[in-house]
């Protein structure tokens, strides 16, 4: 493919980074629309119901787009949803030539490209399309599985502990991991801890030291029952929406539910995120504690790693490990973490990875 479809495909890309945290249930697009080697227009996509990439660049071109080729991100979409198909804008537009970096994994909106060819405009495929798809890694897993893309972080001691065996946990990392998973939360739809951390950390779960683009992470509790009300439970803030997620109702449950929470009964963890998914968070953080981070590692949910090593050593077998459980039996049923990048961030280590599990 030709240098400079590529170029220009980078320009769509960093223009489709301006909308990530805010998209979703929708995927983050860039596009740009270029003639003569010269920008007519660009855009990216605004929050749910708002414009697509491809109408913000042509909104932003303003009109005169004759004979010039639209670069987009992923596969303009060919049929009506919470805003018109694409595809209806970019036909009569005057351009002649759509390159696209990813097909559209959505049957409900793919098939652009074949319409936009079918109306004579010249269509190219697959520039920088594994950009593209990573970009997108939340919206393609949530197509394929109606799960969100579940991102593990935790803070650890050099021997594994997330906290000592009082419980103790402020503070394992340092100023700059923190920092950092303050913007990695900026990025997500949701943040969920388990009982246990609601009840002996209260967090607020809000997102400091970074800036949201759209609306602050949803704030989730999850666990098999509610735990007895305290009044000064920092979910009950209006800093950020929240909500409970439990197996078993009980007294505690209504009594949460008449203090304003919203308290969802489920079967199980998995119909947890699968409603997280349904109602729009395909990117969750997981900030529980050992308990919760082992359900879900067992029970393959959780798909990506962000792990905070602080160099401490704090011992002892009753101190909260990261995956506090049985683990698993043999190393052939060890969980593996594949694409690992180390990153220092002070005197921490973070290591970050996709998460993979055996066969």
């Amino acid at each position: 493919m030709p240098n400079i479809d590529k170029e220009w495909m980078q320009v769509a890309l960093t223009q489709a980074v301006k909308g990530l945290g805010n998209t979703h249930p929708n995927p983050a697009v860039g596009a740009v629309i270029v003639r003569d080697d010269m920008v007519l227009g660009k855009g990216f996509t605004q929050a749910c119901g708002g414009n697509h990439a491809e109408v913000e660049a042509l909104h932003d071109a303003g009109g005169d787009v004759k004979g010039a080729t639209l670069y987009v991100t992923l596969e303009p979409c060919a049929s009506e949803g919470r805003t018109p198909a694409c595809t209806a804008s970019i036909i009569p537009s005057g351009i002649i030539k759509v390159v696209i970096a990813s097909s559209d994994p959505n049957p409900n909106m793919a098939g652009g490209a074949k319409l936009l060819e079918d109306a004579g405009i010249e269509v190219v495929m697959g520039v920088c399309q594994d950009e593209a798809d990573s970009l997108n890694r939340p919206f393609f897993h949530y197509i394929k599985t109606g799960m969100p893309w579940v991102i593990a972080k935790a803070a650890i001691s050099l021997d594994g502990k997330m906290a000592t065996r009082t419980k103790h946990s402020q503070w394992i990392s340092g100023a700059e991991s923190r920092k950092h998973a303050h913007g990695v939360r900026a990025l997500c739809d949701a943040i969920v801890v388990g009982v246990g951390t609601l009840v002996s950390d209260n967090p607020s779960l809000t997102v400091r030291d970074a800036v949201i683009i759209g609306k602050p992470p949803l704030r989730v509790m999850l666990g098999k029952h509610a735990p007895k009300v305290f009044a000064d439970c920092k979910f009950l803030s209006d800093e950020a929406p929240s909500r409970f997620y439990i197996i078993h109702d009980n007294d505690d449950a209504k009594a949460w539910r008449d203090l304003g929470m919203d308290v969802v009964l489920v079967d199980n963890y998995e119909a947890a995120f699968k409603h997280l998914a349904e109602d729009g968070c395909l990117q969750v953080l997981l900030e529980g504690g050992g308990k919760l981070h082992a359900a879900c590692l067992e029970h393959r949910i959780s798909n990506e790693l962000l792990l905070y090593q602080a160099p401490l050593l704090i011992g002892g077998v009753e101190a909260t490990s990261f995956w506090h459980g049985l683990g698993v039996a043999t190393m052939q049923d060890a969980v593996r973490i594949e694409h690992v990048e180390h990153q220092s961030l002070g005197d921490d280590m973070l290591i970050h990875g996709d998460i993979v599990y055996p066969a």
